[in-house]
């Protein structure tokens, strides 16, 4: 059947892109994006109004007589304010983490302390010391207070940061066994996420794998047979996003270290999380303690510096001096470091650690320590506030038991124990209560689960809780 025309006054009744942009709406949203941005997004706007108007053309009897000039007009308003919302709604943006996920990897991982945020802001944003010695006037080293609190903080010799774990091994490797083998168990070849790969990481190193042991056991003895002539490195991988429990062995750092140094070879470990103190009471038992890997004879340690240390995204790299200043020669090493602002996130971050102070001021150590009964009270003041404010009852709520989770790929059996508002509404089914709080703002980010909306307030900061009682209390009745 041929395609039914679209009435021609219609047609001639669509604003043009130039008359969209001068209404009073285009004029107050060309200050949020910028004009050409908005042109871009006026002509998609006209474009997809035609195209609808030639599509119910097509598909009913009606000339489309329906459709005033006025109508149309008000039409691509709407659409061109709803455009702008959603590039608006593509930034990076702040949001509010109620889902009980400590370390969530999508929401950027560790939150920064107070003092992180000052020294981004105020110090690293700004011209700064980021190589520029004052005392002697001249050019200094990059990151050179970063890597004096690292080493003090592990009992490492020296220090090193690049830009992520993944660039810290790929460098490791890369200096100390291209085109040789790095001897590895079996059960350590781990992807962590993102699709990165172990294997991957070492192959474009240059390295030759060389696997021993099985899935679950791997002895001593594996790791010595395997060492010849064309051995460089012996590496143990701190397999974070999983557990094989059951039936299992390996042998300990420190006879890795000892087998190592017998045979002239360093020893390096992939620790991941980045724990600097002993997270045990937590129930994270299993995260190595940096100071531990060094003190057991690890030659050189890589972890994160967004995850159990709690500051920006880094790869961390600490060991021996001698080591650490080939690292820091090699040219790969300029492609990798870190900018200022992960620098100056480091630099007051381990500076509470070394006054002691970090489980009173690093987010994520504050949202790991709390336990459920210290969480009581905060979610029964919230919720009196918000029966005070609801001006519905189209909104229903509850605590219910729960867990919270460690996330970032760190202790995965760990589960701690929580309490959470389970939110029901009269006229929205779970998921589109979801999307109306991931729509606020700030946006509130939640989780589902047996057809409720679950928000965990170990993962609000206490500041957030009135913007969280905002949004709640402007949800539709």
């Amino acid at each position: 059947m041929a395609n039914r025309p679209v009435n021609k006054n219609l047609l001639r009744a669509l604003p043009s892109v130039d008359a969209l942009l001068r209404r009073p709406e285009a004029v107050r949203l060309r200050e949020k994006v910028g004009a050409e941005r908005l042109a871009n997004l006026a002509r998609e706007v006209t474009e997809a109004l035609r195209a609808k108007l030639q599509a119910e053309a097509e598909e009913s009897e009606s000339t489309n007589g329906d459709h005033t000039r006025e109508a149309l007009i008000t039409e691509a308003v709407r659409s061109l304010e709803r455009a702008c919302e959603r590039d608006a709604a593509a930034a990076l943006r702040r949001v509010i983490n109620a889902t009980g996920v400590i370390l969530h990897t999508n929401l950027g991982r560790a939150p920064l302390a107070r003092a992180a945020r000052r020294a981004i802001a105020d110090e690293a944003a700004r011209y700064c010391t980021l190589e520029y010695d004052l005392e002697a006037g001249a050019r200094g080293r990059r990151g050179a207070r970063v890597e004096q609190l690292l080493a003090e903080l592990t009992g490492a010799e020296s220090a090193l940061v690049v830009n992520n774990c993944a660039a810290a091994a790929l460098l490791v490797l890369t200096v100390l066994s291209s085109g040789g083998f790095a001897i590895v168990s079996r059960g350590e070849l781990v992807e962590i996420g993102g699709d990165f790969r172990v294997p991957d990481v070492m192959a474009q190193s240059g390295t030759r794998l060389s696997e021993v042991g099985t899935t679950n056991r791997t002895r001593l003895s594996d790791y010595e047979s395997a060492i010849d002539e064309d051995t460089r490195l012996i590496m143990r991988v701190h397999t974070s996003n999983y557990r094989i429990v059951g039936f299992t062995a390996a042998p300990s750092l420190s006879e890795l270290a000892r087998l190592a140094h017998d045979a002239g070879l360093p020893l390096y470990e992939d620790a991941g999380s980045g724990a600097l103190v002993d997270l045990s009471r937590y129930g994270l038992g299993d995260e190595p303690v940096i100071s531990e890997s060094i003190h057991s004879g690890a030659d050189v340690v890589t972890f994160s510096g967004d995850k159990l240390l709690g500051s920006a995204q880094a790869g961390i790299i600490v060991g021996r001096g001698e080591i650490i200043e080939r690292l820091r020669r090699h040219p790969l090493y300029r492609a990798l470091r870190a900018d200022k602002l992960a620098l100056g996130a480091l630099q007051a971050t381990l500076e509470i650690y070394r006054r002691g102070a970090h489980l009173e001021e690093i987010p994520v150590l504050q949202r790991l320590s709390i336990t459920r009964e210290e969480l009581k009270p905060r979610l029964r003041r919230f919720l009196s506030a918000l029966r005070r404010k609801l001006e519905h009852e189209s909104l229903s709520f509850e605590i219910v038991e729960g867990e919270s989770a460690i996330g970032g790929g760190a202790a995965p059996i760990t589960r701690l124990e929580t309490l959470l508002i389970a939110l029901k509404h009269s006229s929205l089914s779970p998921d589109a209560l979801d999307r109306a709080l991931r729509r606020s703002t700030p946006p509130v980010v939640a989780r589902i689960a047996e057809d409720n909306v679950l928000l965990d307030l170990r993962t609000v900061a206490e500041d957030e809780e009135a913007e969280l009682l905002d949004a709640l209390i402007a949800l539709p009745a």
